[in-house]
């Protein structure tokens, strides 16, 4: 299962929905995109080694970045943008997904529902 960012947060801010979704999977799997989001949310330095201790803790897999990735974000992005609003993240993520045979859990339906290839956990907070 590959994490969104959002549920991620959710984790961060206490929520009890978010850590029995991430605690239910054996294999946590997380975009590079979403760390960079959580590390661009970061306030601080103690805040930015949190995330790398959550991470950890929870040992999380990073799926990085690939040429397959890239180009399949920029098909969703030129197919989707206009219809549903898909961010460059969350093509990226979406493409890391698919690209990795990986579910995502996610509660953005909205950007994803129209990506067929995608299987989408839908998360509620």
């Amino acid at each position: 299962m590959l994490f969104d960012t959002d549920v991620l947060v959710w984790l961060l801010r206490g929520n009890p929905k978010a850590a029995a979704a991430i605690d239910s999977r054996e294999e946590r799997h997380i975009s590079v995109i979403s760390y960079m989001e959580l590390v661009q949310g970061a306030r601080d330095r103690n805040e930015l080694k949190m995330i790398k201790s959550f991470l950890s803790d929870f040992g999380f897999l990073m799926v990085p970045l690939t040429e397959n990735i890239g180009h399949r974000a920029l098909v969703y992005m030129e197919e989707y943008r206009l219809k549903s609003g898909i961010s460059m993240a969350d093509a990226l993520i979406a493409a890391s997904a698919v690209e990795n045979s990986l579910p995502l859990c996610s509660s953005n339906q909205k950007h994803y529902r129209q990506i067929v290839e995608l299987e989408v956990k839908v998360f509620r907070p």
